[in-house]
């Protein structure tokens, strides 16, 4: 094991061994590889290209180094082409703070069986009037810039759920084309994580609708790892535990704290009535979430912030059964 893997368990270096194609013994080789890619795009401006940094974009395409190096590359050109959302891409920031506070994301302390990262939205509880889309979807690329800094969810990855119940064909109309396309560019196309599955429970049918809208920019890959579960719950515990759920997914955990993961980002002193002036500091997610020491956040965020400092970047009806319909990998 070299010092890239320190800190992992011995069986998420043998998962990442069997499911990813790491080998130890040539990690620096492959790494160097990809970094030797760069040169060929001279468009972009690869803020980042450290060893770890790399290493995370091996794990996310199973070490295929031409596919590393595509996910890297689009990484940073969707910053460049979306300055707007990173100029202030700090947990502070006023957008991304209210839309943390609304609990976008909602983040499980306890991973499902397979050591996943479970992530949650309550899509009803979208204020359109308090938060936009776009905040939302920056304030879920925080969330997991901040847990994809632990090497365990490189390898094991995550699972997004969520749960449609009361959301509104009035919020739905929201949802355009363009908004939904950056979305997933942002997520399937530009971003390190491996999903293992998204979970829609109690869609109504103009979610199903939407996904008309957005099939057209899916993977094939992608396409199969939604499901929908509709009221059954069942469905879902055939895939994700119920040990590892809170009461609102049938689980046997408490009911889901919606200021948890804002806590967590904004500090011990959270207030829902304060404005923040922090930047990040996650000492306590180490204990909680696995993401890291104190240290390893104040690094975070000033890679976050000095991404995307301007002028930096070279311009740019339910179903009882469980059918699976996208994912982002």
């Amino acid at each position: 094991m070299t010092h890239l893997q320190a800190g992992l368990s011995s069986e998420t270096t043998e998962k990442a061994r069997l499911e990813l194609n790491e080998n130890p013994d040539s990690l620096h080789a492959d790494i160097q590889q990809v970094r030797d890619m760069i040169v060929t795009r001279p468009d972009i401006g690869f803020l980042r290209t450290d060893d770890d940094f790399i290493l995370r974009f091996l794990r996310a395409r199973k070490f295929n180094q031409a596919e590393t190096f595509r996910l890297l590359a689009q990484y940073f050109q969707f910053r460049q082409q979306n300055l707007d959302m990173f100029q202030s891409f700090k947990v502070d920031d006023p957008g991304i703070k209210r839309a943390l506070m609304d609990g976008f994301p909602g983040v499980l302390e306890t991973p499902d069986q397979h050591g996943r990262k479970i992530l949650i939205l309550f899509a009803s509880n979208w204020d359109q009037g308090r938060n936009s889309f776009t905040d939302i979807l920056r304030a879920i690329l925080l969330s997991l810039e901040v847990l994809i800094e632990n090497p365990e969810l490189q390898i094991n990855g995550f699972i997004l759920i969520i749960d449609w119940s009361n959301f509104s064909f009035k919020q739905a109309s929201k949802l355009t084309p363009n908004i939904l396309k950056q979305a997933i560019e942002g997520l399937q196309d530009s971003f390190p994580a491996r999903f293992g599955g998204i979970h829609f429970v109690n869609q109504p049918w103009y979610i199903h609708a939407m996904y008309t809208i957005i099939k057209p920019f899916l993977k094939d890959k992608t396409r199969k790892r939604i499901f929908l579960h509709g009221n059954n719950l069942n469905s879902l515990h055939q895939l994700i535990l119920p040990d590892c759920l809170p009461s609102e997914f049938g689980g046997t955990l408490p009911p889901y704290d919606m200021g948890i993961w804002a806590r967590t980002l904004l500090g011990p002193n959270y207030n829902d009535e304060t404005e923040y002036t922090l930047t990040y500091d996650a000492l306590h997610v180490k204990d909680n979430y696995g993401g890291g020491d104190k240290e390893c956040a104040d690094k975070l965020l000033k890679r976050s912030q000095s991404a995307v400092e301007p002028g930096t970047l070279r311009q740019a009806d339910r179903d009882n059964t469980a059918q699976p319909l996208l994912a982002l990998d």
